[in-house]
């Protein structure tokens, strides 16, 4: 098989392919696209459709790359994901499902290869304000597992482990074990050190909604799904859990062949229904390429459980970044009964400045989407101040001068009388505010002049 035959079975839409002008439609692939890899062309859907032999079978090295792609992989592909490896803080790990969608013949610009699988070429130097920790998550942890940064809100981190790794992570600093470029103190899901999270939840009697993720909710076990779900919600004062995982988007047979999973994940469901409180699923779609028949399969299964299911997307260059190809995942999102929910502007982390995007890109985004759709069915576009000024509305910045790509933001309520700053790539800047960066006294300056302006307005 050549090279460029692999995507003859892959479906093409508006997110790989631009300025399309098809007509929409709300088609979900249920075609045996694995079989176009060579490794699992004999594969049937059984074997395929078991969550067990997903994980087995994830591809972890380049060497299970090659092995996969067989004798056709490019020598130049090979180096170039060897470089990428070398410069990325997340090590490589997709899940068969994942690694068939991707449309090999165009690999150096498909959207679902460019979450997962670094290319060494497409790096562009970090932003000399990139933080480690973005979100400052760990200068609001309360326990070593909790964070609690808004007023009524708390994020729950019982692991730090997920069944694919996303190149852009915003968690790149303890998600997915130690790489080249980032020693981490990875840790997986240990149920005897959790009492101390729930104690602080019910002495803080205002935490009413309680966000479980990671790593991915995914793979915590049945018994511990329970034990979360059942002893969050026995506590009076909390109203409301969500699970995030990502596994409707990357390996949705999970929902379908684990019977033991989704019982525990129904029954916890049915514990808060009966309390009148919401348990939720919050999952991580970006492009429609991603949804597929065993989404819609998957979908099935939890939609009989009551859960409700809300997607979280991150705005990355050359993914999802046009209008055509967010209008199309939203769209099949909501057919899938997936609300659309967030769409964040790329987090400030390291080794991702290729994957970021603009303030104004995402701002025009956000007034193309609105009344595209039902307004419920249209996300919300948000910037997460960097330093933790948490989730703002794109076009609620206090100042943008994006000349030089940089916006202030404000949280009165999570951080009063504080402003924050996020700083746009600067590859993608005039030329004149390219050539200020490199001006270390004139850039200086000039920042500290919109800061003082903007903290004046405070």
């Amino acid at each position: 098989m050549m090279f460029n035959e692999f995507s003859a079975s892959v479906e093409k839409t508006p997110c790989s392919r631009s300025g399309s002008d098809e007509p929409f439609r709300y088609v979900f692939d249920d075609s045996e696209f694995w079989r176009q890899i060579p490794a699992w062309r004999d594969l049937d859907a059984d074997r395929f459709g078991d969550y067990n032999w997903q994980q087995r079978n994830a591809v972890t090295t380049v060497p299970k790359l090659v092995d996969a792609l067989g004798d056709a992989v490019p020598p130049s592909l090979v180096q170039d994901i060897e470089k990428g490896l070398l410069r990325t803080r997340m090590n490589m790990r997709l899940t068969p499902y994942v690694f068939s969608r991707i449309d090999w013949a165009n690999y150096p610009e498909d959207p679902i290869r460019k979450q997962f699988i670094p290319l060494g070429s497409q790096f562009q130097p970090d932003h000399p304000e990139t933080l480690d920790d973005s979100l400052a998550e760990e200068n609001n942890k309360v326990t070593p597992y909790l964070v609690h940064r808004y007023p009524d809100k708390a994020l729950f981190l019982p692991i730090t482990l997920c069944p694919v790794y996303c190149s852009f992570c915003t968690r790149s600093r303890v998600v997915g074990g130690s790489t080249a470029v980032k020693s981490k103190s990875t840790y997986g899901a240990k149920s005897l050190d959790w009492e101390e999270t729930f104690e602080y939840v019910r002495n803080h009697p205002e935490l009413e909604d309680i966000v479980i993720s990671g790593g991915d909710a995914l793979l915590l076990r049945p018994k511990q799904i329970r034990q979360i779900g059942l002893s969050l919600l026995g506590i009076p004062t909390v109203r409301r859990i969500r699970f995030a995982t990502k596994g409707l988007a990357i390996m949705p047979m999970k929902f379908t062949s684990d019977t033991e999973w989704m019982d525990a994940l129904s029954e916890v469901a049915q514990f808060g229904a009966e309390r009148m409180k919401e348990v939720a699923l919050h999952t991580h779609c970006n492009t429609d390429r991603e949804l597929s028949a065993w989404t819609l399969r998957a979908m099935q299964a939890v939609s009989e459980t009551g859960i409700r299911v809300r997607n979280q997307s991150v705005l990355i260059s050359g993914v999802n970044d046009g209008f055509s190809c967010l209008h199309s995942t939203m769209r099949k999102l909501s057919r899938l009964l997936i609300e659309p929910y967030y769409l964040y502007l790329h987090d400030l982390v390291p080794a991702c400045e290729h994957l970021r995007t603009t303030v104004r890109k995402a701002e025009e985004l956000s007034l193309r989407l609105q009344g595209s759709m039902a307004g419920f069915n249209t996300p919300r576009v948000v910037c997460d101040a960097p330093g933790g000024g948490g989730k703002r509305d794109i076009s609620s910045y206090l100042a943008y001068d994006e000349e030089i790509g940089i916006s202030a933001w404000t949280s009165p309520t999570a951080k009063p009388g504080k402003v924050f700053y996020y700083y746009d790539p600067i590859h993608l800047l005039p030329e004149n505010g390219q050539a200020l960066w490199k001006k270390e006294s004139q850039i200086r300056d000039r920042l500290n002049i919109f800061k003082k302006e903007a903290e004046s307005n405070v």
